[in-house]
């Protein structure tokens, strides 16, 4: 049976399932694959996805391949999402809707643009090479942690974001520090609203950046030094 494009027949899809040990699967009629279960493509030397998968009740694991794209990822998925330790430049690909944690650190992902909309627990996008949260998912459940990234301002996160945020090793974390508290989402939210950061992360306006401490009825420090941004 003359099946899709990437797939001869529904025999084909059979033996890569079987060859990466997925069970529990229905092909659908777009070729795509629904999993009951859990899947771990981790440590494969991937290069791209061996299947294009539709709905995975469970967790969906691809971390430490080779990947360049997430071409063939879940449209959703109940658990948890890791595609770490990869090659990747974008999230385009990836499920939009992950009930669990969604892990994609390690890459070099430069934007959150596709990635997905809605993350049940949280969302870790360490150690790429963002320089900035637009794209970021709208909805996360508990934190997000963008540490070790190139950030120089926090535009992109939802403003009903209140979860943890860790965010160290970036240049924007010198103001983040000024409020010595992981509880930002309220605060970056005040940040974005007024316009603290401005020039595409180049110059804070100081006025501005007291008015936050003073709606959150907070002490504004005695000194505010920043190394990287020039100060008005």
């Amino acid at each position: 049976m003359k099946f899709i494009k990437l797939y001869e027949s529904f025999e084909d899809i059979d033996s890569i399932c079987k060859k990466y040990g997925i069970k529990n699967y229905t092909i659908n009629s777009d070729g795509s694959v629904d999993v009951d279960g859990n899947i771990y493509l981790n440590n494969k030397k991937l290069t791209k996805l061996p299947l294009k998968f539709g709905k995975v009740i469970g967790n969906f694991f691809c971390r430490n391949n080779i990947l360049t794209t997430l071409e063939g990822c879940p449209e959703s998925v109940d658990g948890n999402f890791d595609c770490g330790e990869n090659h990747l430049t974008t999230l385009e690909g990836c499920p939009q809707l992950v009930g669990g944690y969604v892990n994609c650190h390690y890459n070099e992902l430069k934007t959150l643009e596709g990635g997905p909309k809605s993350v049940g627990i949280s969302f870790n996008c360490t150690y790429n090479r963002l320089i900035s949260l637009e794209g970021c998912p709208q909805s996360i459940g508990s934190s997000i942690n963008f540490a070790g990234n190139r950030l120089k301002d926090l535009y992109g996160l939802s403003e009903f974001f209140d979860g943890a945020v860790y965010y160290y090793t970036n240049p924007v974390s010198e103001i983040l520090d000024l409020f010595n508290t992981k509880r930002l989402g309220k605060i970056i939210d005040l940040l974005n609203e007024y316009g603290v950061i401005q020039q595409d992360g180049k110059v804070v306006i100081l006025d501005r950046l007291e008015e936050v401490f003073h709606t959150l009825n907070l002490e504004v420090p005695k000194e505010i030094n920043l190394k990287n941004y020039e100060v008005y």
